[in-house]
């Protein structure tokens, strides 16, 4: 342990320990995390000898009105002074985005504090400078709460599975966007419509676009592929789609062909071409999922992650995705964690990233959904397939449905490299006879 006056604090803790944790931020998930704090303490106490106690609490105002009741004596405006606080042990950042959380966490962990934190976008963008500062002062950064909710995949991923060779970890990491293709899927609502309702009952913030647009998603993922693969991963290494492109037809198409649409956070390992380290591919987009799929069915704003390798084969991780209980039940987890390693005189090793190539989205290796209208005359199917043909990517089915003076075809590829599909995609848009190409959609298949 670092000199200075934690070390007196560890050193004089009993049998029954007092830990005390200051808060940054007591917004739905702080709020929802002091009441659980509460909840549980006798039983947190009896069951590892640490007791949680709130010492200081920052806020942006003092005088707003919040859903649990907090002593005026322990609230401050200035979260600076809560991270050097000498009645502070643990810090918890749910302040959220880069500054100032990040300076606030890195000056926690270099007075060697541990710190637990549910920031996504921190822990996607400036990770390793924050591991690397724990590493130095000994101490937890600890973070489930910044993937997947209540899930506890970070521990599964880093413990459970550490001696496992991960080869694909995919999941629904976004419950806005799994609502908003729910309804769409068993209402047959529309996008905006299912967005609205999702607005209405607080699944969706007013401005979406975190969500929709798949930033979210991407952050989490970033994170995901960093752990599991023992890699540095940032959200702009994430090939990244939202769902805001996605159409009633697109959801009926999918349904008679046996899919359902899903967003999908995607990390995975593949052989380098010249023999070097595996090589990395992490994505989020939009993806047809066979019905019969274990993510097909999950629903509303739950998520899921599913897990493949080569010893464990295939599992998949269910519960709450968002909101303020979920979340806070994985920081206070986290905070448990932390209060007993720092009892102890621990913490959680974090190990040196190797460095790996990231694939880009051009390297993929997928099935595909391709959706046009063309003109309804002799010879256009043999010209379209022509296309498909110029550019190696071969055609699995082929569905046609007429529509007054056009037809609409629907293909699904056997498995192709993106680059060679986006190349058909141009190529169909310049044929005279191709009205438009509505969508494309990538694929989880049994090729995969």
């Amino acid at each position: 342990m670092p000199e200075g006056p934690l070390t007196a604090t560890v050193t004089h803790m009993s049998e029954t320990s007092t830990v005390r944790v200051g808060l940054l931020g007591c917004g739905t998930v702080g709020g929802a995390l002091v009441a659980l704090m509460r909840e549980q303490a006798g039983e947190i106490a009896e069951r590892t000898g640490v007791r949680l106690e709130i010492s200081r609490v920052a806020v942006r105002s003092a005088s707003k009105d919040r859903s649990v009741t907090i002593s005026p004596a322990v609230l401050t405006t200035d979260p600076a002074s809560v991270v050097s606080a000498r009645d502070v042990d643990v810090v918890v950042e749910l302040i959220g985005g880069i500054e100032p959380a990040f300076d606030l966490i890195l000056d926690a962990l270099k007075e060697g504090k541990p710190v637990v934190t549910a920031n996504k976008e921190l822990i996607a963008n400036l990770g390793a400078e924050l591991y690397a500062a724990a590493s130095s002062s000994g101490v937890d950064l600890l973070f489930e709460a910044s993937t997947a909710g209540a899930i506890p995949l970070v521990r599964v991923l880093r413990e459970s599975l550490v001696g496992e060779h991960v080869t694909r970890v995919m999941g629904i990491v976004n419950g806005t966007t799994n609502y908003v293709l729910t309804r769409m899927t068993e209402a047959g609502v529309s996008y905006a419509e299912a967005l609205t309702e999702a607005q209405n009952l607080g699944f969706a913030e007013r401005d979406p676009a975190a969500d929709v647009e798949g930033y979210d998603a991407a952050a989490k993922a970033a994170i995901i592929a960093s752990i599991v693969f023992g890699t540095r991963v940032v959200a702009g290494d994430v090939y990244r789609e939202g769902i805001t492109t996605i159409t009633a037809d697109d959801i009926s198409y999918a349904t008679r062909l046996g899919f359902v649409v899903k967003l999908l956070a995607i990390a995975e390992r593949s052989e380098s071409v010249d023999g070097g380290p595996d090589e990395v591919n992490v994505r989020v987009h939009p993806a047809m999922v066979p019905s019969d799929h274990p993510l097909a069915s999950v629903r509303d704003s739950f998520n899921a992650v599913f897990v493949e390798g080569d010893a464990c084969d295939q599992m998949m991780l269910y519960g709450r995705g968002a909101g303020g209980r979920p979340t806070a039940s994985a920081v206070l987890g986290d905070l448990v964690d932390a209060a007993i390693n720092l009892r102890q005189g621990t913490h959680r090793p974090f190990v040196a990233p190797e460095r790996r190539r990231i694939r880009t989205i051009d390297d993929l290796r997928t099935e595909y959904c391709i959706n046009l209208d063309v003109v309804d005359e002799p010879g256009v199917l043999a010209s379209v397939a022509g296309v498909f043909g110029a550019h190696g990517v071969s055609i699995r089915s082929m569905e046609q449905l007429g529509l007054q003076h056009e037809a609409r075809l629907i293909f699904i590829t056997h498995t192709a490299r993106e680059a060679d599909v986006q190349a058909t995609i141009a190529g169909l848009r310049s044929l005279g006879a191709v009205d438009s190409v509505n969508s494309v959609l990538r694929v989880v298949g049994d090729e995969d």
